[in-house]
């Protein structure tokens, strides 16, 4: 017999923050991605507490934390770096 209750779906996100103080971009992952976001700007994170504010320009979604974290490292390597500068590029027209 089918069960009523339905199963929660976890999401892992690896993001991408642009720093509207100085232009520099964040990589990071996480489970909450608004509450990440909301620590950043708020100054809770060591590595971008004196870069703040920021915007979140890209992310993406993944079913399995290990996933997200290899997607993570991989926005971090210098090919990683060009695939985002492509992916938003035309959001970074925009701004300039």
């Amino acid at each position: 017999m089918p069960s009523n209750t339905h199963s929660r779906i976890f999401f892992y996100y690896a993001y991408v923050l642009l720093s509207l103080k100085d232009s520099g971009r964040y990589v990071g992952y996480t489970n909450n991605l608004r509450r990440r976001l909301e620590e950043h700007n708020k100054g809770r994170s060591f590595s971008t507490k004196f870069r703040k504010p920021f915007k979140l320009v890209y992310y993406e979604a993944s079913l399995n934390q290990e996933d997200a974290k290899q997607r993570e490292k991989y926005l971090k390597t210098t090919t990683g770096r060009r695939f985002i500068t492509k992916r938003i590029k035309n959001y970074l027209d925009l701004t300039r």
